[in-house]
C-alpha cells in the first residue's frame, strides 16, 4: 500500500527533527531485524523441506489436516488402527520424522539390545526441558545413571516399602474414605480428580516428608497441581507440532501457549523451591523420605528442583491415571469386581483390613486385574527415543540418525498377534496359571518400560494402586454417572488423562441395598 502525500510529508518531518546518529542507529537495527527474519524464514523453509513437511502420503495428510478425527476419538486410537494394519507393526509419520512401532522385537532392540543407540536425545530433552529440566525422565548419560543409582538403592529397601505402605494406608483411612462417605446421597464426584489429589498428597509425604492436604473434605484448590497439569499438557503439545521451530519462535516472543507454559513453570518452581527450603529447615539426616536421601548428596538447588518435579510426575500422574482407568473398567465389568472381593475375603478375611505389604502380594487376581487394566489403558501411552546412529530395526525398518523412534504400549495392548483374538477384552485371567499371577515379557508389555530404563517406582506404584483399589471396592459401590462414553476420550499430556474426568456416584456397601 502506498503512503498518502500528507502521510509521507509527516514522516519526513519526523525524521528531519531526529538527530542523524539516532536515525542511523534505527536504520541499522531495522536492517539487522530484516536479516534475522530472512534467516529464520530460510531456516524454517530448509527445515520443513528436510522433514518432508509437504509429504503427500495418506498418513501424513491425515495427521496434518486432523481428518483422522472423523473416525477416531483419540490420536492413540488412530495410531493403533494404523499399526494393526501394518505388516511389520511399524508406521512412519514422515512430516514428524517419527517412526512408531508396536513390534515387541523392535522394543527389545531399542530398550535392551542397542540401548546406547536409543537415548532420550537432545531433541526430546529440549521439548520437556522447561518443565522437567534435568530430572531422570529427561536425561541420559551420567545424570540419568546417578539418579537411577540413588533411587534404586532406596526403593529396593524393605524399610522404604513399609514406610510407603504406612503413608498410603493412613491417607486411605483418614482422608480418602471419610471424603467418599461425605459425598454420598447422589453426589456426583470426579474420581479422577480425587485420585490425583490422593496420589499428590501421598507422593509429597513419601518423597518430601511434607503434607499439601489436597484431599481435605473442603477440596482446597492447589494452584501448583493446576500448573503441573497445564505444564504437562503444553509440553506434550510441543512434541505434536509439525516443526519445533513453531514452539521455539513462540517461546522466543513469549506468545500464546508458550507464555502460558512459562507462567505454569514459574508456579512449579515456586513450590519446588519451597519444598526444598522446608526440608532443609526441618533437617533431613534422620528422615525416610526420598528427597532427604538425595539432599545428602546433592547441593545444586536447580538440580534438586528437577528431581522434585520428576518424583511428582512419576508418583502423582501415573498412579492417578492407572486408578482412573481401573475403576472405569471395573464399573463395566462387575464380574471382575466380585472376583477381587471374593479373593480378598479368602486371603485377608471378611471385615478385616490390610495389615502389611506382604498380604497384597498374595492377592494374585487383584494383581492380574491391575496388569490387565494397564494393558488396555497404560498410564503412558507411548514413549519416544532418538536414533543416535543410522540403524536397522529387527523388522527391517531402516533408520537415519536423528530419527525419533516411538514405541506404543497402548497399541501393543490391542494387537491380536501379541495377545490373541480376544485382545480387546478385559480378562484378568490371561495373567493367571492355576490361580497364580505370571508376568509377561516386558518387551511385549512395556508399560513399565524394560531393560536398563525399567521403571524404578514400579513396586511403589503397584502398592498404591492395589491398596486404594482394594480398600475402596470393599467399602463402597462405585457407579459411573453421565455422561457415558463407549471408550475414554483423552486430553493431551505426558500421561493418559480422561478429558471429562471420571464422574461417579458412591454408596457405602453396607447401606447400598437399604
Amino acid at each position: 500500500m502506498e503512503l498518502e502525500p500528507l502521510a509521507m510529508f509527516s514522516v519526513m518531518q519526523i525524521f528531519t527533527k531526529v538527530p542523524f546518529d539516532t536515525v542511523l542507529f534505527s536504520l541499522i537495527m531495522i536492517t539487522i531485524l530484516i536479516v534475522i527474519l530472512t534467516t529464520l524464514s530460510y531456516l524454517i523453509s530448509s527445515f520443513l523441506s528436510r522433514m518432508n513437511i509437504f509429504c503427500s502420503c495418506e498418513t501424513c495428510q491425515a495427521y496434518l489436516t486432523s481428518s483422522w478425527s472423523k473416525d477416531f476419538d483419540n490420536l492413540c486410537d488412530w495410531y493403533t488402527h494404523l499399526l494393526q494394519n501394518s505388516p511389520t507393526k511399524t508406521i512412519h509419520i514422515h512430516m514428524l520424522r517419527n517412526t512408531i512401532t508396536a513390534n515387541p522385537d523392535n522394543v527389545e532392540y531399542m530398550l535392551k539390545t542397542r540401548f546406547e543407540n536409543y537415548p532420550k536425545g537432545k531433541n526430546f530433552s529440549m521439548i520437556l526441558g522447561d518443565f522437567l529440566g534435568r530430572g531422570i525422565f529427561n536425561v541420559d548419560g551420567e545424570l540419568w545413571s546417578f539418579q537411577k543409582k540413588m533411587a534404586s538403592l532406596e526403593l529396593n529397601k524393605s524399610s522404604i516399602r513399609s514406610f510407603a505402605f504406612d503413608i498410603i494406608n493412613y491417607e486411605i483411612k483418614h482422608r480418602l474414605v471419610p471424603l467418599l462417605l461425605s459425598k454420598q446421597d447422589n453426589h456426583v464426584l470426579d474420581m479422577q480428580d480425587v485420585f490425583k489429589r490422593f496420589s499428590f498428597d501421598s507422593m509429597c509425604k513419601f518423597s518430601f516428608g511434607l503434607d499439601p492436604m489436597c484431599l481435605e473434605q473442603s477440596f482446597p484448590i492447589s494452584h501448583f497441581a493446576m500448573s503441573f497439569d497445564l505444564a504437562s499438557k503444553l509440553s506434550a503439545e510441543r512434541a505434536m507440532t509439525v516443526s519445533p521451530l513453531v514452539w521455539k519462535l513462540k517461546r522466543l516472543f513469549n506468545l500464546g501457549s508458550e507464555k502460558r507454559l512459562q507462567e505454569a513453570v514459574r508456579m512449579i518452581d515456586i513450590l519446588a523451591k519451597e519444598v526444598i527450603r522446608q526440608r532443609r529447615k526441618m533437617g533431613f539426616c534422620d528422615h525416610k523420605d526420598l528427597l532427604s536421601r538425595f539432599m545428602s548428596s546433592v547441593n545444586d538447588e536447580a538440580y534438586l528442583r528437577d528431581i522434585v518435579i520428576s518424583f511428582l510426575l512419576a508418583g502423582r500422574d501415573t498412579v492417578a491415571s492407572a486408578l482412573t482407568s481401573f475403576f472405569w473398567l471395573l464399573a463395566k465389568h462387575p464380574e471382575v469386581e466380585s472376583a477381587i472381593l471374593i479373593e480378598a475375603d479368602q486371603v485377608i478375611g471378611e471385615d478385616k483390613d490390610l495389615t502389611c505389604f506382604e498380604e497384597l502380594q498374595q492377592l494374585h487376581y487383584l494383581q492380574a486385574a491391575t496388569y490387565e487394566s494397564m494393558r488396555l489403558y497404560p498410564p503412558v501411552q507411548f514413549n519416544s527415543k532418538f536414533c543416535l546412529q543410522d540403524d536397522i530395526l529387527p523388522d527391517g525398518t531402516s533408520l537415519k540418525s536423528g530419527t525419533r523412534v516411538t514405541y506404543h504400549p497402548y497399541a501393543m495392548g490391542r494387537l491380536k498377534e501379541i495377545w490373541g483374538q480376544d485382545c480387546l477384552e478385559f480378562k484378568p485371567q490371561r495373567w493367571l496359571k492355576d490361580g497364580i499371577f505370571y508376568p509377561q515379557n516386558p518387551f511385549k508389555y512395556p508399560v513399565f518400560q524394560g531393560g536398563l530404563r525399567l521403571c524404578l517406582g514400579k513396586e511403589m506404584a503397584l502398592l498404591e494402586l492395589k491398596s486404594v483399589a482394594l480398600s475402596l471396592l470393599r467399602k463402597f459401590h462405585i457407579q459411573l454417572a453421565p455422561p457415558f462414553y463407549k471408550t475414554p476420550r483423552f486430553s493431551p499430556g505426558l500421561t493418559a488423562t480422561f478429558s471429562y474426568g471420571l464422574p461417579v456416584k458412591v454408596r457405602e456397601r453396607r447401606t447400598e441395598n437399604l
